[in-house]
């Protein structure tokens, strides 16, 4: 028992650079497969020059931004400037360290979790750092002293406050039903099966949920901080270098990590018909991180495929949706769940109450944005361009 802390010290640094290791890695392949997909999507084949199928891509671009020179321009606020892109990139990797990435492994005789720290608030950590982002954007605005910066903050700032009200309201019908904060009891109670996952329970919170996610990591059709043809890239306009890489990195870091914490909440974690339990206690743990990583990459490819399908909405079409669709949705969510749930405690009621309620609850506010739109009114058309003056003119 004597040895039993430093072996617990020990193997949390492990895990600690294996997650780090492992995020950074999932970075550069990420930004490789977007390519790569891309290149399918549109017929054209994407990176194929360096390393094969141009697997070492990321590391050229890498050792570019290294070695570009570093601008600071003269008219910035340096301090916030050079702090903006840590600010944006922190948080993303210590958000990791709740997220239970399998079950559990025995070495030595001890259990392992892995996951770097389980406490009993993991939800509300995963909320608190992830709120912390916005004001990396905010700042490296603020500091960059350019219009095209500065209105690039200010849409992600009212973006993100928007969307993280979606995100939080979509969690807690989970939260009802599982009675625990910490991420691995609500991966645990899930199960092996599909349907025993929280998405089909909470369908209308997964959607509002993985909807306010791509919002929340900036990333198409949402990525009206950027938005290259108006704003000329938005808040990074004036970083170069490594700075502008810890942005990148960023924003590939925040899809991975809110991936994994979706397939936590509403996929069923690591679990898998079962398999997750398959061979001796080393062999389980190495299978369920497999799982664990396969369905994170699934959800991924989503991110890309998305990116390549929807275009980019106007801002008022964003904010409406946010506040006019989604909101409702996961309020609504909120109401029925607990309702079912307390009168009937079973959770095919309250998955098929909030697909009839949310069904409802969008038929309605569709209906209303209809009837209060206004419609263009008719102009007359031009004589010059009517069938009668062509004749004319033949």
């Amino acid at each position: 028992m004597e040895n039993l802390p430093l072996f617990f010290i020990l193997s949390s640094i492990v895990k600690i650079v294996i997650i780090v290791h492992l995020l950074l890695i999932g970075v550069m392949l990420m930004i490789w497969a977007e390519r790569r997909v891309s290149g399918w999507m549109q017929d054209r084949l994407g990176p194929n020059r360096v390393g094969p199928q141009g697997l070492l891509q990321p590391i050229a671009d890498g050792l570019k931004f290294m070695f570009k020179e570093d601008i600071i321009p003269d008219h910035v606020d340096k301090p916030l400037y050079v702090l903006a892109p840590a600010m944006l990139l922190v948080p993303a990797l210590i958000t990791a360290a709740v997220v239970p990435f399998g079950s559990s492994i025995e070495l030595f005789g001890e259990t392992i979790n892995l996951q770097i720290a389980d406490i009993n608030i993991g939800i509300l950590y995963i909320l608190a750092i992830t709120s912390l982002g916005v004001y990396g954007v905010v700042l490296g605005a603020w500091a960059s002293n350019n219009k095209y910066s500065l209105l690039g903050g200010l849409r992600s700032s009212a973006q993100m406050i928007s969307y993280e009200l979606t995100l939080g309201l979509g969690i807690i019908g989970i939260l009802m039903l599982t009675s625990s904060l910490s991420l691995r009891t609500i991966a645990t109670e899930q199960g092996a099966y599909p349907w025993q996952w929280n998405f089909l329970i909470h369908f209308p919170a997964f959607l509002a949920f993985t909807t306010a996610m791509f919002a929340e990591t900036n990333r198409l059709p949402f990525d009206l901080a950027e938005a290259e043809q108006e704003l000329v890239a938005g808040y990074h306009t004036e970083y170069s270098s490594m700075k502008f890489a810890m942005f990148f990195m960023a924003e590939y870091m925040n899809m991975i990590v809110g991936s994994a914490v979706t397939v936590t909440l509403f996929l069923g974690g690591w679990h898998f018909f079962g398999l997750e339990n398959v061979g001796g206690p080393v062999w389980s743990g190495l299978i369920s991180f497999a799982i664990f990583f396969v369905k994170t990459a699934i959800f991924l490819f989503g991110f890309i495929w998305v990116r390549w399908t929807l275009p980019r909405f106007r801002y008022d079409q964003l904010m409406n949706f946010g506040w006019k669709f989604l909101l409702p949705i996961a309020l609504t969510s909120i109401v029925v769940t607990g309702t079912l749930w307390i009168m009937t405690g079973s959770r095919l009621v309250v998955g098929i109450g909030n697909a009839v309620s949310a069904f409802i609850v969008v038929s309605i506010v569709a209906g209303m944005l209809v009837m209060t739109t206004p419609k263009p009114a008719i102009q007359e058309s031009d004589s010059r361009f009517s069938p009668t003056a062509l004749d004319a003119v033949e």
